[in-house]
């Protein structure tokens, strides 16, 4: 069993949100290490539900696209849930993605530079109270460098872990060995003793990532060349069905955690040994939904 419990990503699905937050509560008192929630159904909501309903977990964005609120609006909020939550709120930010600029109708500029002037815009509020740490979302070495420079820490998502060492040569000594610096990475896991059936659940959740540039121009970096330069290939020949097969085995097993619940406890150590000192876990079940995901991660790590 980790000395140290992950964290859990979640999210607030329509329907089952006050569900959620009880989720969420239980999270906190089985001591896991923060909770975490991408942009789907509202995250900065769902935060702020947080603030009010827990008491002592960390919990944050992971992430909030910088697109879509105001400066101003983000501050406003985020201030806010610093304060009530007596400084428990990460504000965890970054680019997003194509489809993402669509759906919210921007043409967003230079990623570095966009970042940057997010950061110091938003730093740069006045009265409304202290503002929380901000924690940059970021896949190649000049997006972690920029972390380490501005911000008070990092978060990957699908990373992988063979690549993870280099990743963060990218972070100064400082910030590496500096604990209040947060690092982590989203990491999809699917708990199964049918090993096939949790391979197959994380292939799904991974799959559209495979249709984004940024994403497949880390993994050529990460060394996964072959294989993303056969999903390119497919998508400029139309056979968007044919992406998942591309995704091998040892990529997979790279990207992700599947399997019983020992080897998904054995690849949290894993991950934390590459220098991830918050391994946020992605949860998918190969047997229910994300309720019966999260339950499934309550008995792994109990």
């Amino acid at each position: 069993m980790p000395t140290q419990l992950p964290a859990l990503c979640v999210i607030a699905v329509p329907g089952r949100r006050r569900r959620t937050i009880e989720l969420c509560q239980e999270t906190e008192r089985r001591g896991f290490a923060g909770i975490y929630s991408p942009s789907p159904f509202g995250n900065m909501s769902l935060c702020e539900a947080l603030a009010w309903n827990t008491t002592s977990i960390p919990f944050g964005t992971a992430i909030a696209p910088i697109y879509q609120r105001t400066i101003v609006d983000f501050a406003q909020s985020a201030a806010v849930m610093h304060e009530v939550s007596g400084g428990r709120f990460r504000l965890g930010i970054g680019i997003a993605h194509g489809p993402s600029h669509v759906r919210m109708g921007v043409t967003p500029g230079k990623p570095l530079a966009d970042t940057r002037s997010f950061v110091e815009r938003f730093r740069a509020q006045e009265g409304l109270g202290p503002l929380p740490p901000i924690i940059i979302a970021a896949l190649r070495k000049r997006m972690v460098a920029l972390a380490g420079e501005i911000a008070e820490g990092v978060v990957f998502a699908n990373a992988s872990l063979s690549h993870m060492t280099e990743s963060l040569s990218a972070l100064p000594a400082a910030k590496l060995t500096d604990p209040d610096f947060f690092i982590g990475n989203m990491i999809p896991t699917c708990i199964s003793d049918d090993v096939e059936a949790a391979k197959a659940v994380n292939r799904r959740t991974l799959t559209n990532y495979g249709f984004l540039p940024n994403y497949r121009n880390y993994w050529k970096e990460a060394g996964y060349v072959a294989e993303m330069e056969a999903i390119e290939k497919a998508i400029a020949e139309n056979r968007r069905d044919d992406v998942p097969k591309y995704f091998s085995d040892k990529w997979l097993a790279d990207n992700s955690l599947f399997g019983p619940a020992a080897k998904v406890r054995e690849g949290v150590e894993a991950w934390r040994a590459a220098g991830i000192r918050t391994p946020i876990l992605v949860p998918s079940s190969a047997a229910g939904n994300q309720l019966k995901a999260v339950e499934e991660m309550f008995a792994t790590f109990a």
